[in-house]
């Protein structure tokens, strides 16, 4: 076994919630790690609904997003790293598809998002996405799906596509923007006349 998996391994061992962890701690953590991945979308389509002013940085965090998930899929099959329950170790308090653990969906979630605010000059909100998903990440290490590498690789790989995004976006930016807001114009037009939703 190579010193880094080691460190890994060992990391988790520390992390991942024991026989005698109170059942409170494992229901607030199953919350953590379930539910709050809904925030992203949610504040994604609140941005664009409701503060067009932001729109650009919404868009672009999303590509952040799609981009990592896709880099992430690859490597994922490229090296199918198992789930630390694939291997016996530890303990697991949630259910979870014995599917390649490395990198985590859910980190490069948090972590595109964080990464499009933090380096976009949206400090406040960057931070507030950090903490979420730091919390997030140690949720499912805690409750056994996740090694600890497996959220540095999510980072890794999230700072990967917004750079690898940066030139595409600063060519191709402007003109696709403004074919998604016409597209989104026409086809919500209705609740945009009604004053519901902003222009």
């Amino acid at each position: 076994m190579n010193p880094i998996e080691v460190v890994n391994r060992s990391l988790f061992l520390q992390l991942n919630a024991g026989t005698g962890t109170g059942a409170g701690l494992i229901g607030l953590a199953s919350f953590i790690a379930d539910a709050l991945i809904y925030l992203i979308p949610l504040a994604l389509v609140v941005i664009w609904l409701w503060q067009p002013q932001r729109r650009q940085l919404a868009l672009r965090a999303c590509l952040v997003c799609c981009i990592a998930l896709a880099t992430g899929q690859l490597l994922a099959m490229f090296w199918p790293h198992p789930r630390p329950f694939m291997i016996g170790l530890g303990h697991t308090w949630i259910a979870h598809a014995a599917d390649p653990s490395f990198p985590s969906d859910h980190g490069i979630v948090f972590a595109s998002m964080a990464c499009s605010l933090l380096l976009t000059g949206e400090l406040l909100w960057g931070m507030a996405t950090a903490v979420v998903g730091i919390a997030v990440a140690w949720s499912r290490i805690f409750l056994g799906v996740h090694f600890p590498l497996d959220m540095l690789g999510a980072l890794v790989v999230s700072l990967f596509a917004f750079l690898l995004l940066l030139p595409a976006w600063a060519r191709w930016g402007n003109p696709f923007m403004q074919a998604v807001e016409k597209l989104y114009r026409y086809l919500l037009a209705w609740p945009i006349a009604k004053g519901w939703i902003r222009a």
